[in-house]
């Protein structure tokens, strides 16, 4: 099984966190929400295997082990909404349990360019989103991991555009 994509560098201990609705508030959209770890994982996954198919194993691959990484993200992310309190359904905004996360939010394009380029869209987009919460949350473990996991998302945002300028270069 491929390893994930991500820095070398630990994750934060999440041990110190204690109830904080406030700042799980913060990092929820993160978790499960249009543009979250969830998504990031489904997309990845369902473009991994068209790749594969198409006889793209480098990138298929490649597309595995960013998956994996935001797996992670997701079960961190999961870990740091437990220990402050919030049960980490997917759902778009706890406590409200019927507004469920959807597949929608997965972008199943399969032209390998527009695969990647949504890719590169949403990496961008999680990027910004994070950076945004940096400045809400008042919590220094917390804040620890959203930049940990930033690091991570820059790796990913480089893989992907260099995969794009790989694919818009090679003759059809």
């Amino acid at each position: 099984m491929p390893k994930p994509m991500i820095e070398d560098l630990p994750y934060p201990d999440l041990s110190a966190l204690t109830i904080d609705c406030k700042n799980a508030q913060i990092i929820m959209p993160a978790y499960a929400d249009t543009e979250s770890e969830m998504t990031a994982v489904l997309q990845y996954i369902f473009q991994s295997v068209n790749f594969d198919v198409a006889g793209n194993s480098r990138f298929a691959t490649a597309l595995e082990e960013i998956a994996i990484a935001e797996m992670k993200h997701l079960d961190l992310l999961g870990e740091a909404l437990l220990r402050m309190g919030v049960s980490p359904m997917y759902v778009r905004r706890p406590p409200n349990k019927c507004d469920y996360y959807a597949t929608c939010n997965v972008n199943y394009a399969t032209r390998p360019a527009a695969m990647i380029a949504a890719d590169i869209t949403a990496e961008t987009e999680a990027i910004r989103t994070y950076e945004q919460m940096l400045c809400k949350i008042t919590n220094p473990v917390l804040g620890a991991l959203i930049s940990r996991i930033l690091l991570d998302e820059r790796m990913h945002l480089k893989a992907f555009k260099d995969m794009y300028c790989e694919i818009v270069a090679a003759p059809n």
